[in-house]
């Protein structure tokens, strides 16, 4: 049964995957917006989904090294496994010209939040800061962005349909995702596999399955724009919704080991993305391969 649930959720991450990045262009269509803001907003925020449905959970729990945890390996892997896939399957194309912006906004929001973390807590005041930069994100995606018309073949005939599409993609790779974790966690204990691995391994990147799936997908059919920003917006949503949400429900006490470790890792893949983004103009099918392989490795030395 365990195996059939990993199968099932597998299954439901690519159906959604696949209905939200066909909802998601045609509401780019629609709304007269472009791919690159329907990423970092629609997309970005609901596949970030099971990451909040996580945190919010790990603190009513009294599991605070989790949502903190969470938050910060998904960002690790949006950018080093979900980017690295996509890349690797197709060449992503990051259009600077209108992701500047955007790329400012991650780069300070992990800043935010790693100077947040030196004092050992996100408190509520912290998650009030992190929700108003929130609010002035997705101010400056709507006000700011600039139509970019994506091609109308083989998108929803009416934004009713579009919306439809987009919350049942959203809806079924949530769904999935949960599908994947629980089945994958059970597998691995019953091959011996520490609660700290899974915690830091099968978690993370299984709360950042809808991603995954929705990147994969349009990274198969040349929608990069939807790729990136995708990741993009995720990442920022995990930082200023997920975390600020979260501190808001109850203040967050950090290990010491987030600020001088993870951050130092979430900090670098950050950099990293951003000088991909002015020095190559996107993410080469190469540059996929290399970022497969730093994953791989923080992997490996996260387990020892």
């Amino acid at each position: 049964m365990t195996y059939l649930l990993f199968a099932i959720g597998l299954v439901a991450l690519l159906v959604g995957g696949e209905f939200l990045v066909r909802g998601a262009s045609g509401l780019a269509r629609r709304m007269n917006l472009s791919p690159m803001v329907i990423g970092l907003t629609v997309v970005g925020f609901g596949t970030s989904a099971p990451e909040l449905l996580v945190s919010v959970q790990a603190a009513l729990a009294g599991q605070p090294a989790l949502a903190i945890g969470n938050v910060l390996g998904s960002n690790i892997a949006n950018i080093l496994l979900i980017l690295g896939t996509s890349a690797a399957i197709a060449a992503l194309v990051i259009p600077l010209r209108s992701v500047w912006r955007d790329l400012g906004i991650m780069v300070l929001a992990t800043a935010m939040v790693w100077v947040m973390l030196l004092d050992g807590t996100i408190s509520r005041f912290d998650g009030m800061v992190l929700i108003f930069g929130l609010i002035g994100f997705l101010a400056s995606a709507f006000l700011l962005g600039e139509p970019e018309l994506p091609d109308e073949s083989a998108l929803p005939s009416s934004l009713m349909l579009a919306i439809v599409m987009t919350l049942g993609g959203l809806v079924a790779l949530v769904i999935g995702a949960r599908l994947l974790v629980d089945s994958a966690s059970e597998i691995a204990r019953t091959f011996g596999v520490s609660e700290a691995v899974i915690g830091l391994t099968v978690v993370a990147v299984g709360t950042s399955l809808p991603e995954l799936a929705t990147s994969v997908i349009a990274a198969l059919r040349r929608q990069t724009d939807i790729a990136v920003g995708n990741v993009i917006g995720s990442n920022i949503f995990n930082v200023l919704a997920i975390l600020g949400i979260t501190a808001l429900i109850a203040p967050i006490p950090a290990d010491p080991r987030f600020a001088t470790v993870d951050m130092v890792w979430v900090a670098g893949t950050t950099v990293l993305l951003v000088a991909m983004a002015f020095a190559l103009r996107g993410v080469p099918r190469w540059a996929g391969f290399a970022l497969l392989a730093t994953y791989a490795l923080y992997v490996g030395l996260t387990a020892l």
